[in-house]
């Protein structure tokens, strides 16, 4: 028999316990082995047997992939990419990424325990009159929370010592016990628990946990069972309380040592040799003595025995009725944490003490006034908490985002609110024929100025718009209008406050971060994570699990991926072809979790978008994760914008390319569906720079001429970005209707004001803003009622640089632009396919949107003319006044 003693990593969290899915409904249970065979193994020995069971393992491995359908280098493959450095990297990567998956599995139960780290980390109350906390600090050597409950002490709740308040992988656990009322006694049952919000008005009916076990006795239990069976509940209650009661052993030396399962079932076996066998159970394990380097034992029962053991359901609704309600815990309890309670995290490192915001803490209070930040324990009653009435909308076939930031959605010059924002913001996204809202700078900030995008704390809304009880209010009516909700998400990098936000977290400088320069932003002055890491990665996931499973959002827009996926950030050269996308400069630890994000979120919540915004566009970016893709749904195509800036700013109108124009926004052509286009968005307005009608017709309200040019070109960027693009498109808050001022957050520069930290919506009432937004409600209404981008990609056959004219068509429709600034063309041929009568269904030239109304009504109406223009067939020959675009739909087809 072999003797085996094997160090083991002790962990309070991640769980390593093989626990049953009912731990999900919140039953705990346990899943018991039915093989009849144990088998104990000598690893010394062993070693050769395991390293050929490892390449076995191998070569399953890769026969396994490719009849699952998986090719690392598949999509290279489709598009016919033959670069063989590349194709290496992609290999090697997902090699590496199952490693990964191994190493993140041996230390969680499964992939949606490793994204649900918020079930346990934090503050959380434990059904057992307690509050439980849990946090990550493997820098530091004493824990404690402090907060206004308890005078803001660091040493009246603080972890225990050795294991029972640190574990291995750095995590302290503390419990925060409820305090008994004055005149109340103890609880019979040390671990009674205690409904506080599913069913909390169950368990108040005054059946004591004695007449719950006799009954359980009489009607469960059969005769013949000893008094262990029958008393199952003292064993277990007398071993918990030994552990963690009050008299319990508070160091690793007061434990002592615990003996093997091997010791302790001789031990057993010794303590009850004389006992009658009706008190045995009907088994025993037999040793074979075969002497091999390891050994088979045999566990003998009874067929019989064996049978009515597992068709016998366990109490479990015995147990369920011992718990009280929550109307004997108030009575009997005061909360060791009450609602709305603050508190920070306590350390002592190396360097001394530290106080922190715990960074899974869901509602903080940044600094303010040269307060110090806390977080504020949200527990509200299940009375009072916030409860959903609306289902998610489908996910639609194209989307048409709003982009908004709740802040400066007000009129006034102050801070908007969740609450202003649904009663105000929404209904106008609604009517103007939006199917989503992004939300920029929900997570914790502690600088306003910063638009959200250095976030402090990853887990908690942001205060200064309201409680998180207000956010889900917002997300739920937004549902209930049929708007899915996006945000703007930052993990690419966090703030490098200290007192409120994640760095030098437990006093070491590579707790989430990189040590050393590649910890911080080579421009920005923010901190990089570090994306290897288990710990990190372990709350990277769960945070994006967090907004979801808490909130019911149902995507993001992941910010600056550039920032995250190269050492240099982004700011380099590309020039190099595929060798930039995998040099020395990739972080290969961020593109792997990038990746298994993806996996992970689509697994957990299937209709979950992802959208990427990367700068470089690395390959892949939305190719399915089993090609060798990152497995986005989306990407933004950052250049369109970026090209219109830079027309409207620099370039004569009559010199403007119109092959560069389509090109720009068509794009990479094999991924032109999954594109995400915009003409603008809150770069322009917030990010220091100018929105397009400060550009067009900023201050320039009196010369009639070029207010004509402005709201002609402010409606003909918007209609061709909208309909050459993918199937999503996106637009800031405001600007559909041309607000005439840039968004400039209250700073030192300007004095703290916030004049230009909000928006006009009275300009909706009439004007050129009041046509703008007519004419940008119908062009939404092109893909709302008609489908539009979902039709496929459009078939571009007529781009003229010469005359400054584009045509092209989607499904049977089609779109003519003229950008020339003076030339109108009497009767302009463009190619159609197919012979019939073409309807006009939307001309940017009609006076209800600002435009001259040169056309005539009985032009609306084009028959087609057989003569082949453009590769076509056929063609209509048109009207097109200057600086004018119109839409056909083809609505009787001709037979000839």
């Amino acid at each position: 028999m072999v003797s085996l003693s094997n160090q083991t990593s002790f962990s309070f969290y991640p769980n390593n316990l093989f626990v049953s899915d009912k731990t999900r409904l919140g039953i705990p249970g346990i899943n018991f082995p039915r093989k009849i065979k144990v088998k104990v193994t000598c690893f010394a020995a062993d070693q050769p047997r395991q390293q050929k069971q490892q390449k076995k393992k191998k070569s399953q491995s890769t026969n396994s992939d490719a009849d699952s359908g998986v090719d690392p280098v598949g999509f290279l493959t489709k598009l016919g990419i033959a670069d063989r450095i590349f194709a290496q990297f992609l290999r090697e990567r997902h090699k590496a990424i199952k490693d990964l998956k191994d190493e993140l599995l041996k230390r969680h139960f499964d992939l949606r325990d490793l994204a649900s780290g918020f079930e346990l980390l934090g503050m959380h109350r434990h059904m057992e009159h307690r509050v439980d906390f849990i946090d990550w600090g493997p820098g530091a050597r004493y824990g404690a929370i402090i907060g206004d409950f308890n005078g803001w002490s660091p040493t009246e709740n603080s972890a225990r010592e050795g294991l029972f308040g640190h574990d291995d992988f750095g995590y302290w656990f503390i419990i925060l016990e409820d305090k008994l009322r004055e005149g109340e006694e103890p609880e019979e049952l040390y671990f009674q628990q205690y409904n506080y919000v599913d069913d909390y008005d169950k368990g108040d009916s005054g059946v004591t946990a004695e007449e719950v076990f006799q009954r359980a006795n009489d009607e469960y239990w059969e005769p013949g069972e000893d008094r262990f069976i029958k008393n199952r509940y003292e064993v277990p209650a007398k071993l918990y309380e030994q552990l963690f009661g009050p008299n319990s052993p508070q160091t690793l030396e007061d434990l002592g040592e615990i003996p093997d399962a091997e010791t302790r079932y001789k031990q057993y076996k010794e303590e009850h040799k004389n006992d009658p066998p009706s008190n045995l159970p009907p088994c025993d394990i037999i040793d074979d003595g075969r002497g091999k380097p390891y050994d088979i034992y045999n566990v003998v029962t009874s067929p019989e025995w064996t049978k009515k053991f597992y068709e016998k359901s366990p109490p479990i609704p015995y147990w369920l009725e011992t718990r009280k309600g929550r109307k004997a815990w108030l009575e009997k309890y005061i909360p060791a944490v009450p609602h709305g309670s603050k508190y920070r995290l306590y350390f002592n490192t190396p360097d001394g003490p530290l106080e922190r915001v715990p960074a899974w803490a869901t509602y903080v209070q940044p600094e303010d006034e040269g307060k110090q930040a806390y977080a504020i324990h949200w527990e509200p009653s299940p009375e009072s908490a916030y409860k959903w009435k609306h289902s998610k909308p489908d996910k639609p076939k194209s989307l048409r985002i709003y982009e908004c930031h709740v802040g400066i959605s007000g009129s006034e010059a102050k801070i908007s609110s969740f609450e202003d924002f649904t009663k105000k913001v929404l209904p106008h996204v609604k009517r103007a024929g939006y199917n989503a809202i992004q939300l920029i700078g929900i997570p914790e900030h502690k600088d306003y100025y910063t638009v959200g995008y250095r976030v402090t704390n990853f887990f908690a809304v942001s205060s200064r718009y309201g409680t998180p009880d207000d956010f889900k209010r917002l997300v739920d009516e937004a549902h209930g209008l049929g708007l899915l909700v996006f945000l703007d998400i930052v993990q690419s990098y966090a703030a490098a406050d200290q007192m409120v936000g994640l760095s030098l977290f437990d006093g070491s400088n590579d707790c989430y971060f990189h040590h050393g320069k590649r910890g911080h932003h080579k421009h920005w002055g923010t901190r990089m994570f570090k994306y290897g890491d288990l710990d990190v990665f372990h709350f990277l996931i769960s945070n994006l699990n967090w907004w979801i499973t808490e909130y019911q959002v149902d995507g993001y827009q992941f910010h600056s991926l550039a920032s995250m996926i190269y050492t240099h950030n982004g700011f380099a050269p590309f020039n190099s072809g595929f060798d930039d996308y995998c040099n020395q400069y990739v972080d290969r630890d961020a593109l792997m979790y990038l990746i298994l994000a993806n996996e992970i979120l689509h697994d957990l919540h299937p209709d979950i978008i992802t959208i990427a915004e990367d700068a470089t566009y690395y390959p892949g970016l939305c190719e399915p994760v089993s090609q060798g893709g990152l497995g986005f749904d989306y990407y933004v195509n950052l250049s369109a914008t970026e090209m219109w800036v830079s027309l409207l700013d620099s370039v004569p109108d009559s010199e403007w390319s119109m092959s560069k124009i389509v090109s720009t926004l068509v794009a990479n052509k094999e991924y032109a569906d999954k594109m995400l286009s915009y003409a603008e968005s809150h770069n322009q307005s917030i990010s220091g720079g100018r929105s397009f009608a400060e550009i067009l017709f900023g201050g320039i309200q009196n010369e009639i001429k070029l207010l004509d040019r402005g709201v002609s070109l402010h409606k003909m960027i918007r209609l061709l970005t909208f309909t050459i693009g993918g199937r999503a498109y996106l637009n800031f808050m405001g600007n559909e209707f041309g607000h005439p001022e840039r968004v400039e957050f209250p700073t030192q520069s300007n004095k703290f004001s916030f004049s230009l930290a909000n928006r006009r919506w009275d300009l909706l009432e009439s004007g050129i803003h009041h046509q703008l937004f007519s004419f940008d409600k119908d062009l939404m209404d092109l893909d709302k009622s008609k489908g539009i981008l979902s039709r496929g990609l459009p078939s571009i056959h007529h781009v003229n640089d010469a005359n400054m004219v584009i045509s092209f068509s989607r499904g049977p429709f089609l779109f003519i632009f003229n950008f020339h600034p003076s030339n109108s063309y009497e009767k302009y041929g463009v190619g159609v396919e197919e012979a019939g009568e073409y309807t006009m269904i939307l001309n940017s030239d009609e006076a209800k949107y600002g435009g001259q109304g040169l056309l005539k009504e009985d032009q609306y109406l084009q028959r087609s003319i057989s003569k082949r223009i453009d590769g076509q067939r056929n063609c209509l020959e048109v009207f097109l006044p200057s600086r004018t675009a119109q839409v056909y739909k083809l609505t009787r087809i001709l037979r000839i």
